[in-house]
């Protein structure tokens, strides 16, 4: 049975009180979680000692960096490395969300670098893909993001590559307000699903977590999530509210 996960991206949002306070509200609220499905809170690197306390000895709930770079070590001041994630405890990284490819010009290649250091660190990254509205305008969002997918982790083998969560998120639906019909969001995450399938074949395929990112609410969350091919979400604005990250994580199926 796929991993099903309510992924929440705080982004650069809340004091280190007002990240605590809602992890408090979040965790106060009683979850009953199945074994295969899991919560993760990306928090902002100040805040990550903090909250992997929070939710230490809570069952399958994690915390997750928004980033990482590609080196081990060395001269790269104001960076992040995965050794040093590792050493906090932290289980999951976010690589590749639009807001680090389009303000910080991150590339696929990049990417795969990130993804492999993750992997050699035995850290699961939750790679984020998806198109811009000009894309979907043009109807080729399912070749650009087939693109980003084997440019970014194709060179993984069978093993790896069942080690990667993926989101896909698309960009003309984050922070807008417009969220992708449930019927799009099957659509886009059936065709991601088939393009592993034709690299790696259907069985592993079908191991793979794809996560729905884009403007996820509370109210909308069980009809996203109830389609086959979507296994969660990747939230962000909605997660800063406690209710609604609540609602969120009960829509799991």
């Amino acid at each position: 049975m796929r991993k099903q996960i309510a992924a929440a991206n705080w982004k650069m949002n809340l004091t280190l009180q007002q990240g605590e306070q809602l992890l408090n509200d979040i965790i106060a609220t009683p979850h009953e979680l199945k074994e295969n499905q899991q919560v993760v809170f990306a928090v902002p690197f100040p805040y990550l000692a903090m909250a992997q306390q929070k939710v230490a000895g809570k069952k399958n709930v994690f915390i997750a960096a928004q980033n990482c770079y590609n080196k081990k070590s060395g001269a790269y001041t104001g960076e992040t490395s995965v050794e040093m994630l590792q050493s906090l405890g932290i289980s999951y990284v976010v690589l590749g969300h639009s807001e680090r490819r389009e303000y910080f010009n991150e590339s696929n290649q990049f990417l795969a670098e990130k993804v492999n250091i993750c992997l050699d660190y035995k850290m699961t990254p939750i790679f984020c893909c998806g198109e811009a509205l000009n894309v979907r305008e043009a109807n080729e969002q399912n070749a650009f993001v087939a693109k980003q997918l084997e440019e970014s982790l194709f060179h993984l083998d069978a093993d790896a590559i069942q080690k990667v969560v993926i989101a896909y998120e698309p960009i003309w639906a984050i922070g807008t307000g417009k969220t992708a019909t449930s019927e799009q969001a099957q659509e886009m995450h059936a065709h991601i699903r088939a393009a592993f399938a034709a690299k790696y074949g259907a069985a592993i395929a079908d191991n793979i977590t794809i996560l729905y990112g884009g403007s996820v609410k509370g109210a909308n969350a069980k009809e996203l999530f109830g389609q086959p091919d979507v296994d969660g979400g990747l939230v962000g604005g909605a997660s800063l509210i406690a209710q609604e990250f609540v609602a969120i994580i009960s829509a799991l199926k």
